[in-house]
């Protein structure tokens, strides 16, 4: 085995989130985005303020309080929303380094806005190139409207009435279908490498060859975008991580 890899480790993501603090649609301090992710598990790591991440799955509805030093993380197809108490701040970590970046998230917006990807990729987008003030209306807009429908997909299924949930957990995954090539080839060049690389140094110590302690380097990096309008608030990016 000759694999190498020399990423981030494990090719996990990494940004930095300042959770919106404008008020909910169900009168919360502040909160994000509800949606779920197709292929990657996340992580939160608080390290300031304090709020919860509200989730949603098959099994039911939960809250889990977050607070300086707590650690919570959930996999693929859980529903989530953070809501902000006051100055909630999280360093996220995801698998499989870019594809949350690359579309590994669909937002809990109404049935029809999910019907094809042109569709809901006009109903997501927030335009880049627009004054901040008409970025902030639009993200907010969006959030509010996917709130909405989480708190309609909660209802039901805390009622016992799994088809809403059901529909649009289907609508998500058929969403994201045309992509799953690009996703693939990500993973393989990422997640899949580097466990792999992990493979080829234990066989190597087993040989007793350390050859692979000689190729040893480090590296550092800074975000390149600041304060970017995410789907849970404003984040600070590392692509490449």
């Amino acid at each position: 085995m000759s694999a190498t890899y020399d990423g981030f480790p494990a090719a996990v993501g990494v940004s930095r989130l300042t959770v919106y603090d404008w008020p909910t649609v169900d009168g919360r301090t502040g909160g994000g985005t509800p949606h779920l992710h197709l292929t990657c598990s996340e992580g939160y790591v608080v390290t300031a303020g304090r709020g919860t991440v509200q989730t949603l799955t098959t099994s039911g509805y939960e809250e889990t309080p977050l607070e300086p030093g707590t650690v919570a993380w959930f996999t693929p197809g859980t529903i989530h929303r953070l809501t902000n108490d006051g100055g909630l701040q999280i360093t996220v970590v995801m698998q499989n380094s870019g594809l949350p970046e690359a579309g590994d998230a669909v937002l809990t917006l109404p049935q029809d806005l999910l019907t094809d990807a042109e569709t809901y990729g006009t109903a997501v987008r927030i335009p880049a190139d627009a004054p901040e003030a008409e970025q902030v209306e639009v993200a907010r807009a969006r959030r509010d409207l996917a709130t909405r429908r989480f708190l309609e997909l909660r209802e039901a299924t805390e009622g016992g009435d799994p088809a809403p949930l059901a529909a649009f957990q289907r609508a998500a995954a058929e969403l994201i279908r045309p992509r799953l090539d690009a996703w693939e080839q990500r993973w393989k060049d990422g997640a899949h490498t580097a466990a792999a690389a992990t493979g080829a140094q234990l066989d190597s110590l087993r040989a007793k060859d350390a050859g692979h302690l000689d190729r040893a380097r480090v590296t550092a990096t800074g975000p390149t975008a600041r304060g970017r309008f995410g789907m849970c608030g404003r984040l600070d990016i590392y692509p490449g991580i």
